[in-house]
């Protein structure tokens, strides 16, 4: 695999969409004081990466009703006002500020994350590679401090506050999905 010049864009901004197949959404939280870990991830969602002349852009939607643990009890709570409040606020939204290319394929990513009806600056270094022409691979991982969303550490403060964020999208050019740039 070789990585791509973000630098070098067209004078045509271009859009490129997250494909789901080859795609994840993933966390990990630590729980019983730090000692069990706990893995989960986000069946649905959505994204773009904008490429033009003036910059880039980066935009990741979740669907937060869509958590999955492989435990349906704490599924239902992560769910609940204690935490993702999906019936007030279904949706998880990260939308890039800046993005800067660090070459290399690396890219210093600014923006603000929004959750449970909070928006939080949120800063990470992301990769990107081209896998073969029209498709893309990003992939980020970042620590994100629930309590700054305003989601409860549950019974006993057995939940760590910081949760380790992974993502990783499978991005295709507009002309392969037939959209106009």
């Amino acid at each position: 695999m070789f990585t791509i010049d973000t630098t070098k864009t067209t004078a045509a901004p271009s859009r490129w969409h997250v494909e789901r197949a080859g795609s994840a959404v993933e966390f990990e939280a630590r729980t019983f004081w730090g000692l069990v870990p706990v893995q989960g991830r986000f069946d649905r969602f959505d994204g773009s990466y904008d490429v033009g002349p003036d910059g880039q852009t980066i935009e990741l939607l979740v669907d937060a009703e869509s958590v999955d643990t492989g435990n349906p009890t704490r599924d239902i709570h992560l769910r609940s006002a204690d935490f993702f409040d999906i019936t007030e606020h279904p949706l998880v939204r990260f939308t890039s500020s800046t993005v800067r290319d660090a070459g290399y394929g690396l890219l210093h990513v600014e923006g603000l994350l929004e959750a449970a009806g909070t928006v939080v600056p949120l800063g990470f270094d992301a990769t990107v590679r081209l896998l073969d022409p029209g498709h893309l691979e990003m992939e980020m991982r970042t620590t994100v401090d629930h309590r700054r969303f305003g989601m409860h550490r549950g019974p006993l403060r057995m939940i760590r506050p910081t949760a380790t964020v992974h993502v990783k999208v499978r991005l295709t050019e507009p002309a392969l999905t037939g959209e106009e740039a």
